[in-house]
């Protein structure tokens, strides 16, 4: 079978990423561009406060200067209100364009899951999309919202620190950058470690949701076979080791935040000292040794952001790389162009496989040299053993799979040049195993087609052969999940009535009797026959009676055809198909007598 969508491993640069998810805020450009606007002015208040309060505290102990205290106190004032107000409005716009750009990945994420080739589906864990859609597009939330352009306004604000650090005093401005090197070491070790535990951290979340998905769904068979302890365990190890990573990353913060509060304490330290030498010689004033104090606090404070913002970044960087793995796997469209495609067309003859062989995982044979042509209109009977390739046909035909020699012709046009969304249209299936949404029994039915007529001559066709059934089914108003309230014939009944709404050209019924009662089945097989004047059907069955009466009954044996004709036909040449009718007619007469036959004990 193909490889499940593989996400663990880096796809691309940081940058790259980056990159591809700016371009879900382009549509938003004129916010994001008032945003930015806002955070140039917003960084530049920041540093400009201690340069007021320099000047404040030089003029209030300058006896003769002309400028009070009180002016510089109502200045400060203002240009704090001012601040405020302008981080209010930059809050509010980053968080609007972070949540419409989040929208539109989510939409993008769960759109593509839905063209998503059968295979791909068929081999990718259902948690890991349900990660994708939630978990990941959640971890962009900060990023969309404030991470990006906080980031930008942190280095903003440090440039302008340097600028009026540099501005009020060259000297002590060295002295407050020596530690920058010992910064950028201590920070490139930080950020090697956190990506490689982040990255980790990804694919846990996703092997546990994975997990959840599928035993909640088997809860039943775990109960019924008092399976909880190994899945308890197991579920406990992908716990411990996701606990142990995300306690990796606070190790990791809580060894790198102390270094940073220590080279800022460094930082301070020295520039007391310059200061001290140089307040002895009257060659520097209060004012400025107040100002670079609060400009060491403040330098070091969107350092420590930063920080911060880069786990947000790497969060985001990880997810992003797992959301864009997911939407560059190639869709159906994507494989099959509808421009470079033959529109579907009513089927007039005949559907014919031509020496078809059809392996899942590319080595082992599922289906060999098939030939078989059906006539548009009949009804045929695929039958034979559990593994025979029976459900495969319906695979090929329906386009979920492609084979990897011979050819499936329509009227004798290639099924592969045919577009697929126009063929499947045409086309309708029940499956062993009936799903259903939580809606009503109409809505399921009709599945969003416009079906008013359709919906209604069912109805009625029901009523006159089963009213009961008929009038609870139709009167249903809301259905559990997965149409669990309802038994699984009823289910499969609805399944029927759904695939034969749109009026199917070819009907393909792939077990749909399986796990009925007898009453159900003929219920089942009156609204087969109903349908059957318009339609072509296949039948695939286990148990033969269900198709005794087709046009024509294939026999699967090994993914080889071993037998064709009508049950009579097949009887009487006494093969494989009459061994398997007498056994089935032992089991029915065993079960109708009460007791085992010995054919049955030893099956």
């Amino acid at each position: 079978m193909a490889p499940a969508v593989n996400t663990s491993k880096p796809t691309a640069s940081d940058w790259r990423i980056l990159l591809r998810l700016l371009a879900y805020v382009r549509p938003y450009r004129w916010h994001l561009a008032g945003a930015v606007g806002i955070t140039l002015v917003v960084s530049a208040l920041g540093p400009f406060r201690p340069w007021l309060f320099r000047h404040a505290i030089d003029a209030a102990l300058a006896p003769s200067s002309s400028t009070s205290l009180l002016t510089y106190g109502g200045i400060i004032a203002a240009v704090l209100i001012a601040h405020g107000a302008l981080q209010v409005g930059q809050t509010y716009l980053l968080q609007w364009i972070g949540q419409h750009a989040l929208a539109r990945i989510r939409r993008d994420v769960f759109h593509h899951i839905l063209h998503l080739p059968f295979r791909t589906l068929d081999t990718t864990p259902v948690g890991r999309l349900v990660t994708r859609a939630t978990n990941d597009v959640e971890a962009l939330s900060e990023l969309f919202s404030s991470g990006v352009v906080m980031i930008i306004s942190d280095v903003l604000v440090l440039v302008w620190i340097l600028l009026f650090m540099l501005a009020t005093d060259v000297e002590l401005t060295l002295y407050a950058l020596v530690v920058i090197p010992l910064l950028l070491v201590a920070a490139t070790i930080f950020r090697i470690k956190v990506r490689k535990v982040y990255s980790a951290i990804r694919v846990q979340v996703a092997r546990m949701n994975a997990f959840l998905n599928e035993y909640i769904q088997g809860i039943t068979t775990i109960q019924l076979f008092s399976y909880h302890r190994p899945q308890a365990e197991r579920f406990d190890q992908i716990n411990r080791e996701h606990t142990r990573l995300q306690l990796k990353t606070v190790t990791y913060y809580a060894s790198f935040f102390p270094v940073v509060e220590f080279l800022s304490v460094l930082a301070l330290c020295l520039v007391l000292y310059a200061a001290f030498g140089r307040s002895i010689g009257g060659s520097i004033t209060v004012g400025t040794i107040v100002s670079f104090l609060m400009y060491g606090e403040m330098f070091f404070r969107p350092v420590r952001d930063l920080t911060e913002k880069y786990n947000v970044l790497q969060t985001a960087t990880t997810a992003s790389e797992r959301i864009f793995a997911l939407l560059d796997q190639p869709t159906d469209e994507a494989a099959h162009p509808r421009s470079a495609q033959l529109p579907a067309r009513p089927l007039e003859k005949s559907i014919e496989f031509r020496n078809v062989h059809f392996s899942y995982d590319g080595s082992t044979p599922v289906l060999q040299d098939i030939c078989l042509t059906i006539p548009v209109g009949t009804l045929v009977g695929i039958v034979g053993a559990t593994g025979s390739g029976k459900s495969t046909i319906a695979n090929l035909l329906l386009k979920f799979y492609s084979p990897q020699r011979g050819s499936i012709l329509l009227d004798g046009i290639p099924l592969e040049q045919i577009d697929t969304t126009g063929h499947r249209q045409r086309c309708a299936i029940v499956l062993q195993d009936a799903f259903l949404f939580s809606r009503t029994a109409s809505e399921n039915i009709t599945l969003g087609r416009d079906l008013p007529t359709t919906i209604e001559l069912l109805w009625g066709q029901l009523r006159k052969t089963h009213p009961e059934l008929a009038q609870r089914l139709s009167s249903l108003e809301q259905l559990h999940e997965r149409g669990t309230s309802l038994s699984s014939g009823e289910r499969q009944i609805l399944a029927l009535l759904r695939a034969i709404a749109g009026e199917p050209e070819l009907l393909i019924l792939d077990e749909a009797t399986a796990h009925v009662d007898s009453h159900t089945e003929h219920v089942l097989m009156d609204i087969v026959e109903q349908a059957r004047r318009n339609t072509t059907i296949i039948a695939i069955a286990h148990r033969l009676a269900t198709v005794r009466n087709a046009d024509s009954i294939v026999v699967l044996h090994h993914g080889r055809i071993v037998e064709h004709g009508t049950h009579h036909e097949l009887l009487a040449r006494n093969g494989y198909y009459a061994t398997l009718w007498r056994l089935q007619q032992l089991e029915v007469l065993a079960t109708t007598n009460g007791e085992m036959h010995p054919a049955q004990q030893h099956r």
